[in-house]
Order: C-alpha cells, then sequence, then structure tokens
C-alpha cells in the first residue's frame, strides 16, 4: 500500500517536520503504509486555508452545495468495494461490515445535498405593528473536526456532509489508528471539484494529537469543533474551548442498557442483542454494554444465545464468513482483559470465552454481574455481554438509569403500555424499543449526560454547523 500525505489547501502534502507515523493492521499488526504526521504548524496552514475558502463557500447556493455532496456521495458507492477493503485492513471489522459503514457514510452526502435546500428560516409574528421580525441560518465558519477509529469513514463522512452543507468550510484530524479510510474519502472530495481549502485532512501520531488538537481549540478562527470519542478527552476539549467561546458538538462515550422483558419476543430479542453487542467486535459507542434479562425469560434467552455465540467465526475481516474481527490494538485488548478479570475477582460468573486471543478477545458472557463490578460501571468497548437478572420492570428502569452517560438504551417489549412508559423513562438521548438501528441520516444521533452535547444527522445536525439571525425591520 503506498504512503500518505496530509490533504492541506488542495494539494497533497508531508508533514513539515518531515516526520511521519506507521499504520499497522490490527489483525497481524503487519505494517500498511505510512502516514505524514502533522503538527500544529500543519494545522495553522489548513486553518488559513480553511478560512479563505469558507469566505466564498459561504456565498454559495443551496443548490451548489447539493450537486456537490450529491456527487461525493455517488463517488463513494461507485468505490464502495474500494473503500471497504482499505477500512477493513486499518481496522479490522469484517468486509461486509465495512461496505456497510462506506453505504453508511454515503447516505449522509445524500441526505445533506438535499438538507442543505431545507436550511429555512422563520417570520415571527411581530409584536409591533410596522416590524417584521424573521431568522435565516448563516454558516458558522470554520469547522475542525476530530473523527474516530471505530468507524473511520461513517464519522467523518457524517460531520463533513453536514458542515458542506451548512456552508462550511472544513478541517478534519482522523484517528490516528485509521486514518487511511478518510484519506481516501478526501480524494473523492476533491475528484467531486471541492473548491481548492474547503476540505483539509491533517492526519497525526499519538504523540501529536495533543499538540494538534489544543491549537484546533486555541485558534479563534475555528467556530466549531466537532468530536466523536471518549467523555474524558471531551471533558478536556470542551475546557479548552472556553478561551475563544467556540460552538462545540460532542458524541461521548456510552454504556447503553439492553433490557428484555418476560413479554418480549425472544427470537427478535436475541438477534437484537447479538446485532448490537457484536458489531464492529463490540466497539460502538451504542453497544449493548448492560444486559438486564427478567427473571421469567432469563433461561430461554441464555439458551437461545450462547449456542450463536459459540459459532461465531473468529479471524481476519478479509475472510469470507468472519463475524467478529480483531481489537483495534494491544491497548484495547488490555483494557477488555482487565475489565473482565476485575468483574470475575468481583464475583461475576464466566459462562462463556475470557479469553485473549492473539490479535483481539474472544466473545464473553458474563453472568451474576451486579453493580459495581468493572463491566457494569465501564464502557467496555469489546466482546463481552455482562448480564444482571432482575424481576420487576421498575427496577430495570433503575438500574438502566444508574450512569452518568445516556447516549443509547434498548429493550424489548411486546405490551404496549410497557413500551410507552419505559420509553419515557429511560434517562438516554436515543432509545431502540424492540429495535436496534438507530443511526440513520434521517434520526437526531445524541445523548444525554456526560454522553455528549449536541445532535448529529437530520435536520438538527445541519443546525450544528449554523447561526441564527434574527433580522428586525421597520416599515414605518
Amino acid at each position: 500500500m503506498e504512503d500518505y500525505k496530509s490533504y492541506i489547501g488542495g494539494e497533497w502534502k508531508a508533514a513539515k517536520s518531515g516526520a511521519d507515523f506507521e499504520v499497522r493492521n490490527p489483525f497481524d499488526n503487519s505494517l500498511l503504509c505510512k502516514v505524514a504526521d502533522c503538527n500544529a504548524e500543519d494545522l495553522k496552514e489548513a486553518i488559513d486555508h480553511a478560512s479563505k475558502a469558507h469566505a466564498s463557500w459561504k456565498k454559495s447556493t443551496p443548490r451548489e452545495r447539493s450537486a456537490l455532496l450529491r456527487k461525493i456521495g455517488d463517488l463513494m458507492m461507485r468505490d464502495q468495494d474500494k473503500l471497504a477493503k482499505v477500512l477493513t485492513l486499518e481496522n479490522g471489522k469484517p468486509l461486509g461490515e465495512a461496505k456497510g459503514e462506506v453505504g453508511f457514510g454515503a447516505t449522509f452526502f445524500h441526505w445533506f445535498a438535499e438538507e442543505s435546500r431545507r436550511a429555512y428560516g422563520e417570520t415571527i409574528p411581530s409584536p409591533a405593528p410596522g416590524v417584521s421580525f424573521t431568522t435565516v441560518q448563516e454558516p458558522l465558519g470554520v469547522a475542525a473536526m476530530i473523527t474516530p477509529w471505530n468507524f473511520p469513514i461513517g464519522m467523518p463522512a457524517r460531520k463533513i456532509s453536514a458542515a458542506l452543507a451548512a456552508g462550511c468550510s472544513c478541517v478534519v484530524k482522523p484517528a490516528e489508528d485509521t486514518p487511511l479510510s478518510t484519506l481516501e474519502l478526501m480524494k473523492l472530495i476533491e475528484e467531486a471539484g471541492a473548491p481548492t481549502g474547503l476540505v483539509n485532512i491533517v492526519p497525526c501520531s499519538r504523540n501529536s494529537v495533543k499538540e494538534v488538537g489544543d491549537a484546533m481549540c486555541a485558534d479563534p478562527r475555528v467556530a466549531v469543533i466537532s468530536f466523536t470519542g471518549s467523555t474524558e478527552v471531551g471533558k478536556y476539549l470542551y475546557a479548552k474551548c472556553a478561551d475563544t467561546v467556540k460552538r462545540v458538538a460532542l458524541e461521548l462515550g456510552g454504556n447503553a442498557p439492553f433490557i428484555i422483558f418476560d413479554s418480549a419476543d425472544v427470537d427478535a430479542a436475541v438477534s437484537g442483542l447479538i446485532t448490537s453487542k457484536f458489531r464492529n467486535t463490540g466497539q460502538t459507542c451504542v453497544t449493548a454494554n448492560r444486559i438486564l434479562i427478567q427473571a421469567g425469560i432469563y433461561d430461554r434467552i441464555l439458551d437461545n444465545i450462547l449456542p450463536k455465540i459459540k459459532a461465531m467465526k473468529i479471524g481476519n475481516g478479509m475472510e469470507s464468513g468472519v463475524e467478529q474481527g480483531p481489537l483495534i490494538n494491544e491497548r484495547q485488548q488490555a483494557r477488555v482483559k482487565r475489565i473482565v478479570d476485575e468483574s470475575l475477582n468481583a464475583g461475576a460468573k464466566l459462562v462463556l470465552g475470557g479469553k485473549v486471543l492473539d490479535n483481539g478477545f474472544e466473545p464473553t458472557v458474563l453472568t451474576d454481574v451486579q453493580r459495581g463490578m468493572a463491566c457494569w460501571e465501564e464502557e467496555i468497548f469489546g466482546p463481552v455481554l455482562s448480564i444482571m437478572k432482575f424481576t420487576e420492570e421498575s427496577e430495570a428502569v433503575d438500574h438502566a438509569n444508574d450512569c452518568d452517560r445516556g447516549l443509547a438504551a434498548f429493550f424489548y417489549s411486546k405490551d404496549p403500555g410497557q413500551i410507552h412508559r419505559v420509553s419515557s423513562a429511560l434517562e438516554s438521548g436515543m432509545v431502540g424499543a424492540n429495535h436496534v438501528g438507530i443511526s440513520m441520516p434521517e434520526s437526531p444521533f445524541g445523548g444525554y449526560k456526560t454522553s455528549g452535547i449536541g445532535k448529529e444527522g437530520s435536520k438538527h445536525g445541519l443546525a450544528e454547523y449554523s447561526n441564527i439571525k434574527l433580522v428586525v425591520q421597520n416599515f414605518n
């Protein structure tokens, strides 16, 4: 695979320092390529170009923005297989999942191609005769984006498409483990005819992350920072943006409860749980983390789910039929192992799995889980089911809400009254009732509590990159 440069001001450039960093395949740790290791000086140049591009892009018509976004989405679908292979090589997820992620990313360009033409203002009934009150939406300015490794093309696509639709320019720092998918996406943005400097990609190594992130927060020309990642890093960025009073959009960590009530359809609940828990080897922010199963259906659920987990094919995501790929790196592997070991030492029961693999972690089931255990309190980000038995509905809701994070929550029930009560009671920005597919371009994605600020996708995603201006006109 060829080495990659940054993309700044319409040119592919080496880092000003001449440094680069390695990107490795998480399955076998083989070297894929080297990538330009940018620093604050490179970032400043990118912001220079983005500022100039914004000056003209903000004057573009919705139709012009729509045409560019539509073309980018179309090019992503044209190159879906190629992009999926790059994604699997650097991230490890099964090729079918990677292909799905590319399609997912394309839907955001297609969605915001249409939504850019619906950035409506409003007419407000006037409190005074002869005076009109109207509002218009205007682009914020330069949007800086820090994207995660678990969806290395889906998340940049979701952010970039919304920002461009609103009339903003972009400076993107992809995750150091998985920068290649974003750089491949940039090739398509360039091919689609994006104006010079409109989108800039500034990759960097782990050693340079803090320098680049701090520079993004400090530069007054950056109007908004959009970050997807851990709650801890999100809090840090939030504080760093205070001096320049930037808009922040933070999609942070989750610790999703997954409740199965006695009234649930067993087959549907098991299918939903496996899909939610084991997609991307459990490395998603909305994955089912804390599993609550009502006593009357508990044994049936376990009897149904354990054979399906045992049958999962583990291996190289590039191989046909593989359902569980590697964890992203050794740090994540060690973290999952620690969480499992600490939970077992605290009294959890190991029913299945629990072993470290050469390149990941065995799908694992823990039962007899209690509050306070590591597997219950921490976001695992790995293929571990942490199961607690409960008796009453109120007990399940109490357990589910006993968490400082509220990104997503799921439950299965066929009781209409229960569906209404539980949906209302769960303290989460997104609730899936008998359904786990909650992330679509049409729907607002975002959480409560320390799971973040703002929404991505839907009309609300466009608003994250827009200012509302009030115009009051006197006709007297």
